[in-house]
């Protein structure tokens, strides 16, 4: 897991960074690579996006669906299992490891977000906390997903949702914060 840099030694308020000069090469290295070589790719170029992604260190099954417009922080804090897709602007924001199950949407422009700050420390210090998302779940269009939510197995976070706590499984959640809608019938899939 990516670790910030402690802030009582290294002050992001004097524009000191918050991560690493690894990391932030990485990262740069990354942004470097999708903006040349993924970035203007079709929606039908998932495997080769995948392909660029895994060199940077990202777990993603064959039948995984990143679009070229999906931003991702750092690709090897991110596992998508098989038939998940990140749909186009979703922002990826994986200071942490985010792990997304099978046949899960993430819809356009979600965010998901690991990071947070600690709001008692006076030197605002960096966290950062792992996301997981179950399989079957929704994610939908512009919603958002906070630092350390799980999102349980079939759930679903409407549209412009934000889920501030984690949400239970084959349950419908809308609003911000994220309360409950409804239930959502559960189903089986056949496993490919």
């Amino acid at each position: 897991m990516t670790k910030p840099l402690d802030a009582t030694h290294a002050d992001p308020f004097a524009g000191a960074p918050t991560f690493s000069l690894a990391n932030r090469v990485e990262r740069f290295a990354f942004g470097i690579v999708w903006l040349l070589c993924a970035r203007w790719t079709p929606p039908q170029a998932r495997r080769w996006r995948n392909w660029l992604l895994r060199r940077f260190g990202a777990k993603l099954a064959l039948s995984a669906n990143v679009y070229p417009s999906a931003r991702i922080w750092l690709p090897r804090n991110l596992t998508m299992q098989a038939f998940s897709s990140l749909g186009p602007g979703v922002i990826c924001y994986s200071m942490a490891p985010i792990k997304i199950g099978r046949h899960v949407v993430i819809s356009q422009r979600a965010h998901l977000c690991c990071g947070t700050h600690a709001i008692r420390d006076p030197h605002f210090q960096l966290r950062a906390f792992p996301i997981t998302i179950g399989d079957d779940a929704w994610i939908a269009a512009e919603a958002f997903v906070g630092p350390g939510i799980t999102v349980a197995e079939g759930a679903v976070l409407a549209a412009r949702g934000a889920a501030f706590s984690d949400l239970e499984e084959w349950t419908v959640y809308r609003g911000n914060p994220a309360q409950i809608l409804k239930p959502r019938a559960r189903f089986q899939r056949a496993r490919q």
